[in-house]
C-alpha cells in the first residue's frame, strides 16, 4: 500500500556498510551515461492512477504525473504543484477551490485545464477499482470546472481533503487519452510530471527521462533514471552487492540492514524515522473462522511483537501497539493496554466463552515483504505454541494476493501500510472505517462516527480525544492487529547524493532528488 504520507521528524545518518571490495565499484559517472539505477521490491499494480493504491505504483506516479498539490521534502502541509493556489472557501470545510498553474502541457502539447482535473477525479470514482484509490475520495460529492478554476464540493466537512488531493488519487490525466469508465491498457503514460516514462517492462524496469515540458516545483533532473523491480529482498540485495544498481530504496533484507557498519567508505545509508506499519488483518465476515470477536481477542492475547521483531526482522523494526504509529498525532498504546503480555490462559478462556472447538484453524496469507515468510512462520509458531490455533501459512504472488484479499477470500493476511499523507486519518479511515481498503468486512458505527467527527477540525490537535477513543475501540474489536513500525532506509553508492529526500515519509518518491556528486 500505499504507503508514508506525513511529516517525519527525521534524523538523517550517513553511515557506511561493510563487505564490498573496491573491485566491485562501477566507473565514475561520466562513464555511466549519467543514468541512475534505483532498485526496489515494490511492485507496480497499474500504470493508470485509477487502478492502483500501493506503494510501488504511487512511487512511479510521483514522478510521471502531477496532482494539484504535493509535499515538499519533510513538509507537513501540501504545497501547489499543478495548481497555482488552493484553499477552502466559505465556512464549514465543504468547498475546496484551486486555480490551475499556467503552462502545464500534456505530451500531446495540449494545455491542462480544470476539465482534466474534474475528469481525473470523476473517473477514479466511476471506475472504482477494487485495488484503486476511490476509497480516499469518500467525502467528495462533486467537482466543478470553469476555465482554470476547479471546485470540489464535499459531502461532509473534511479538513484532510487537501492532503488527499496531494496523493496518487489526485494524479491528473489527459481526458483525451484515458478512457472515462475503464482503465487504460498498455504500457504508455501521458503525464506532466518531472519525468516521462520512456519504456516499461512489467516486473522488470521502468526507464524515466527528464520531461522538458514540466512546469512545477520540482527541479527537473538532467539525467535519466531506471527503476528496477526485484521479486524479493534477496534479489535486491544481490543486485546491490554486485553494484548493478546505484540506489537500493525499498525492502532490503533485515540481516543486511542489521549488519551495516561505519567501516566502509564506499556506500552510504540514509536512515529516516518513518510511519510505515505492518498489520495482521483479520476477516470478520460471518462464516469465517475469525468472525467472533472473542476469537480475535484470543489471537491478540498470543502475539509477542518483541519476539517477532527480533527473530524475523533482526531488530530493524519496532513493535507497534496501535493503528496510529508513533510520531503521528493521537498515537496511543491501545493494544498494549488491552493485551499487556502474551497470555495463553486468557486466550483459552476467551475461546471457551466463544464456544468454538480448538484448535481454531485458519489460513494466514502473505505476499511481498522484506521478511514476510519469516514473519508468517514466527506468528504461526506463537499461535500454535498455545495449542489453541492451527495456522496454515500460504504465500501468494502480489497480483493473486490483491485479488483474494479484495474479494474477502482470505481468513487473515499480513500487509504493510505506507501512509497516504501526514495525518492520523490515513491510519483510521483507510484501515478500519466501513468499506476500508483492508476489505475484511469490518464495520463499526462508533468508529465511523469518530472518523467523521475528526475530519471537521483544521486544527488537528483537536482530534486527540476522538482518535484515542477510536484506538480503544479497535483494540477491543480487533479487526486488525498492529505488528510493527519501521524506519525508512535508502542505501546508495558514495557518489550519489539526495538519498535523504527520496522517501522521507510524505508519500512522494523523489527520484529527481538523486544526482551524481
Amino acid at each position: 500500500m500505499r504507503t508514508v504520507r506525513w511529516r517525519i521528524i527525521a534524523t538523517l545518518m550517513v553511515l557506511v556498510a561493510a563487505g564490498v571490495g573496491g573491485w566491485q565499484l562501477l566507473p565514475q559517472n561520466e562513464e555511466r551515461g549519467k543514468t541512475v539505477a534505483v532498485g526496489t521490491t515494490d511492485a507496480v499494480t497499474s500504470l493508470d492512477p485509477a487502478g492502483a493504491y500501493d506503494a510501488g505504483s504511487w512511487a512511479l506516479y510521483s514522478n510521471v504525473f502531477q496532482s494539484l498539490l504535493t509535499f515538499d521534502a519533510g513538509g507537513t502541509s501540501p504545497v501547489p504543484d499543478a495548481a497555482q493556489s488552493c484553499r477552502f472557501v466559505g465556512s464549514g470545510l465543504r468547498v475546496y477551490r484551486c486555480e490551475m498553474r499556467s503552462g502545464v502541457r500534456f505530451p500531446s502539447g495540449r494545455a491542462m485545464t480544470a476539465r482534466d482535473v474534474k475528469y481525473s477525479f470523476d473517473r477514479v470514482r466511476k471506475i472504482n477499482s477494487p485495488v484503486g484509490p476511490a476509497s480516499l475520495l469518500d467525502t467528495l460529492d462533486s467537482v466543478e470546472a470553469r476555465g482554470r478554476v476547479v471546485t470540489f464540493h464535499l459531502s461532509s466537512p473534511d479538513a484532510t481533503f487537501p492532503l488527499k488531493v496531494a496523493t496518487g488519487a489526485g494524479a491528473i490525466v489527459d481526458r483525451n487519452v484515458y478512457p472515462e469508465d475503464a482503465l487504460r491498457s498498455g504500457n504508455d503514460v501521458d503525464g506532466t510530471g518531472p519525468y516521462t516514462l520512456k519504456s516499461y517492462e512489467p516486473g522488470s524496469r521502468a526507464t524515466l527521462v527528464p520531461n522538458s515540458r514540466y512546469q512545477g516545483p520540482a527541479k527537473v533532473p538532467d539525467h535519466a533514471t531506471v527503476l528496477r523491480y526485484f521479486k524479493d529482498s534477496a534479489a535486491l540485495e544481490s543486485a546491490w552487492k554486485r553494484r548493478t544498481i546505484d540506489v537500493a530504496a525499498r525492502q532490503l533484507p533485515p540481516a543486511l540492514l542489521a549488519g551495516l557498519s561505519t567501516s566502509d567508505p564506499d556506500q552510504r545509508l540514509t536512515e529516516v524515522d518513518s510511519a510505515e506499519t505492518r498489520n495482521l488483518v483479520l476477516n470478520v465476515r460471518a462464516g469465517k473462522p475469525l468472525h467472533d470477536r472473542r476469537v480475535r481477542q484470543a489471537l491478540a492475547s498470543l502475539v509477542d511483537r518483541d519476539e517477532l521483531v527480533e527473530s524475523a526482522y533482526k531488530g530493524t523494526v519496532d513493535s507497534l501497539f496501535s493503528v496510529i504509529p508513533r510520531g503521528i498525532t493521537g498515537h496511543t498504546t491501545a493494544f498494549f493496554d488491552a493485551y499487556p503480555k502474551r497470555d495463553p490462559a486468557r486466550a483459552r478462556a476467551l475461546l471457551q466463552r466463544a464456544g468454538v472447538t480448538t484448535p481454531v484453524r485458519f489460513e494466514f496469507a502473505y505476499s511481498r515483504g522484506a521478511a514476510s515468510k519469516a514473519e508468517a512462520q514466527e506468528i504461526r509458531r506463537q499461535l500454535e505454541g498455545s495449542g489453541l490455533f492451527k495456522v496454515v501459512t500460504k504465500y501468494y504472488d502480489w497480483a493473486e494476493f490483491q485479488k483474494r484479499y479484495t474479494a474477502g477470500k482470505l481468513d487473515a493476511y499480513a500487509v504493510g501500510w505506507l501512509p497516504d499523507f501526514p495525518d492520523p486519518d490515513t491510519f483510521t479511515a483507510q484501515l478500519v472505517r466501513t468499506g476500508s481498503g483492508m476489505h475484511n468486512g469490518y464495520s463499526s458505527k462508533p468508529v465511523d462516527e469518530l472518523i467523521q467527527a475528526s475530519q471537521q477540525y483544521e486544527d488537528r490537535s483537536r482530534t486527540l480525544k476522538d482518535f484515542r477513543r477510536l484506538q480503544q475501540l479497535v483494540a477491543d474489536d480487533v479487526p486488525i492487529i498492529p505488528l510493527w513500525q519501521r524506519k525508512e532506509y535508502v542505501l546508495s553508492t558514495n557518489d550519489i547524493t539526495g538519498g535523504q529526500y527520496l522517501s522521507d515519509g510524505t508519500g512522494v518518491f523523489r527520484l529527481w532528488s538523486l544526482d551524481w556528486i
